[in-house]
């Protein structure tokens, strides 16, 4: 299914419907990591779940309220605990009696220089999901696909009747997901990357960027994008004996990108170089400096 419109010419704040069953209300956060803002999704017709409530921001909450438009809901539930996905799902609780459900509460602190990592350290949900717990409404069921990787705690929801999963952050509309450590893990996304691969969805509702109607497409493309920045960095590390220091390696890997996104670059830099070390393809030689070893 492709939406009849350009979804980030939407404006914020205004219920727009997308399918029978998913209408969605973009908050007013864009920035370089959120691009137009965090999508929050509204699911169901006559009794609704809310789906990553987004920003504790009034404005935004007026308007989820509004699209709710008085119907019951059954839950709000959260994808994973950046604090522009989650820190709403309280007030929002507070405002219609639902419980929040979904993703494990997270308060790790991130070393990372990124504006979108800092956790929400406040949420705290009713009920956390396992991978395939199921919630069931009036003609909608969504079902819990625990995705790691981009966060420990990631969880994307496949909406059964319409063959759609909510990706969070795990794979959006517009670009690939930072990972960043000690949470983000390298392994773990793309182990989570191939089991999205081996779904039937139809169509992806991300939390940043448009709908993919194609979306085993855009998987396999995402992770040969992951295998391609793991060949760049492995030539790095191995073309000296000494090795190759991060920022010399976003500087090479990263031209024409905008120099703001490069200490998030970093942090996928350092995601790959964990993994690489994992498998034994690569040694931390202290600092910011790596080095390759024989696989």
């Amino acid at each position: 299914m492709e939406p009849p419109f350009d979804i980030a010419t939407l404006p914020a704040g205004r219920a727009m419907r997308l399918s029978p069953l998913v209408s969605r209300v973009l908050a007013p956060n864009p920035s370089p990591f959120t691009f137009t803002g965090t999508q929050s999704y509204v699911v169901g017709q006559a009794r609704v779940a809310v789906i990553d409530p987004g920003p504790d921001e009034g404005v935004h909450l007026d308007a989820l309220i509004a699209a709710i438009a008085g119907r019951p809901v059954a839950a709000i539930l959260c994808t994973h605990t950046h604090r522009d996905h989650s820190p709403a799902a309280a007030p929002l609780a507070h405002r219609t009696g639902a419980p929040v459900i979904g993703c494990a509460p997270l308060t790790l602190d991130d070393e990372g220089p990124r504006a979108d990592a800092a956790f929400d350290a406040d949420y705290r949900p009713d009920e956390v999901m396992a991978d395939g717990a199921v919630l069931s409404g009036d003609g909608w069921t969504l079902e819990a696909v625990a995705t790691p990787g981009h966060t420990s705690n990631h969880l994307c929801f496949a909406l059964a009747q319409e063959r759609a999963l909510f990706t969070g952050d795990h794979v959006m509309g517009w670009s690939t997901s930072v990972v960043s450590p000690p949470d983000g893990d390298m392994g773990e996304y793309m182990r989570s990357m191939q089991k999205l691969l081996e779904r039937d969805d139809a169509i992806y509702y991300p939390a940043h960027g448009e709908p993919v109607d194609r979306p085993q497409r855009l998987v396999r493309g995402m992770m040969g994008h992951r295998k391609h920045r793991e060949g760049q960095i492995l030539r790095h590390i191995t073309a000296g004996p000494r090795g190759a220091a991060i920022p010399a390696m976003v500087e090479e890997m990263y031209k024409g990108v905008d120099r703001k996104l490069h200490p998030a670059a970093a942090r996928s830099v350092l995601a790959h170089l964990l993994d690489l070390e994992q498998r034994g393809l690569a040694t931390h030689m202290g600092g910011d400096i790596w080095k390759g070893l024989a696989g």
